[in-house]
């Protein structure tokens, strides 16, 4: 039976949303693996790329490849300004009020670890506290960790509820006048929990705090606007969105931008040079890039919002609202099987364990039948041990997929749990 989808498109302008017509964009979905169908459901690891963005790397390298900011030739200017059209694409994606405010960087890991090494050392000493959620991404929790070695202050963890979801009301305890930052993720990468961050941003500024979000797993799959939640940092990857590995952002407020050090130095970075004097550093965002960039990545991520947009997000989240119910109603079928993370409001992530199965052994199995899942701890060690499992096999859902794949999931889960038990 074939599962189609037509949802109601966010506009006028947009074409109703129909995912056999969407996954022609995306060739890797035609091929095979172990002479099965591939059925890709490890997205909230890596999304898969549609052929428009695939095709930037060889319209940059085989048409106008220079660096960038530089030069005065063509090359250069072309270069230039498709990479800070990609820039302004990023801007509007997340509505940042300046795309001044818009940092590249090589992932969501990098610009975690650029404002923990420049806004954190600069700000942080012995006596204050971070607040970091149970449900961080290890990106967001190592950083600060190894910060908080040299610098004395003091890690406290905010709690999560038997469901996934984030204990409010010990978040508002925990925060006190020695409460310096908060971390915590737009969604969680392990459980797909959406987290209230606006209300938690809200708290945290009330406390005299700031607060950086982890928008890796939101960015895809919901409209995100750093204005109304009020983010002091917000941080997303170029490979979770349609787009290529090696790209991130960082999205910081000006204000603070403005006043934090340099993190690395090199070219480009830079207003004046000299042994005598020092250095003067340029304005942003161009202080927090040194060197030359992904220049091709940058491009093809504005490629990858565009196609994004182009498609609509909330249509792309309606359709994975109905992926995660369908998906969750099958998996609930099966005996023994039990789900990790079933808050109220979930993204399209379904993490789950199987009594007398290991996890790895069902990833692997699985993908002989052409199933591709992730199975291990998802650098979410911390969350997993507080819930009592080492591993959990994880499916998580994007804009591409059917629920014939789900069909063919959940059967190939079944046959492999009958091999390993």
């Amino acid at each position: 039976m074939s599962h189609t989808a037509v949802v109601t498109p966010q506009s006028a302008h947009q074409a109703p949303y129909n995912v056999a017509k969407l996954r022609e964009d995306f060739p890797i979905l035609k091929r095979e693996v172990h002479g099965k169908p591939l059925v890709y459901l490890d997205n909230a690891a890596t999304s898969q790329t549609p052929i428009e963005v695939i095709n930037v790397f060889a319209d940059y390298y085989g048409r106008y490849n220079a660096n960038i900011h530089r030069g005065l030739h063509t090359l250069a200017d072309e270069a230039t300004e498709a990479f800070e059209g990609a820039r302004e694409k990023v801007r509007a994606f997340i509505n940042a009020p300046s795309s001044r405010e818009v940092i590249f960087t090589r992932g969501a890991t990098e610009a975690f670890n650029l404002v923990a090494n420049s806004w954190g050392r600069t700000h942080l000493s012995a006596g204050d506290e971070v607040l970091i959620s149970m449900l961080e991404h290890h990106a967001n929790i190592v950083p600060w960790q190894l910060l908080a070695q040299q610098l004395g202050f003091t890690i406290k963890v905010i709690p999560v509820h038997a469901d996934g979801a984030l204990d409010m009301n010990a978040y508002r305890a925990l925060l006190t006048e020695r409460t310096r930052l908060v971390c915590v993720n737009h969604v969680s990468n392990a459980f797909g929990t959406i987290n209230p961050v606006k209300e938690m941003a809200s708290l945290a500024h009330q406390a005299g705090a700031l607060i950086i979000v982890d928008g890796a797993q939101a960015a895809p799959h919901q409209r995100v606007d750093v204005q109304d939640i009020d983010a002091d940092f917000y941080v997303f990857s170029g490979h979770k969105v349609y787009g290529p590995t090696g790209v991130g952002v960082l999205y910081g407020k000006q204000s603070l931008l403005e006043v934090m050090p340099p993190w690395q130095g090199g070219g480009e970075m830079i207003d004046t040079v000299s042994f005598e004097h020092g250095t003067t550093f340029a304005a942003l965002p161009h202080k927090f890039e040194a060197g030359t960039p992904a220049i091709a990545e940058v491009i093809a991520l504005g490629k990858a919002l565009d196609w994004t947009e182009n498609v609509g997000l909330d249509a792309i989240g309606e359709w994975e609202q109905q992926l995660l119910t369908y998906s969750t109603q099958q998996l609930q079928t099966i005996d023994g099987l039990r789900i990790l993370g079933t808050a109220e409001h979930k993204a399209a992530v379904v993490s789950f364990v199987v009594e007398g199965a290991h996890a790895q052994d069902i990833g692997l199995l699985i993908d002989q039948l052409g199933v591709a899942v992730r199975t291990g701890h998802h650098c979410a060690q911390p969350l997993l041990h507080h819930f009592g499992v080492e591993a959990t096999c994880r499916a998580s859902f994007a804009a591409y997929n059917t629920r014939d794949e789900i069909d063919i999931f959940v059967t190939s889960l079944r046959r492999v749990i009958d091999m390993v038990r």
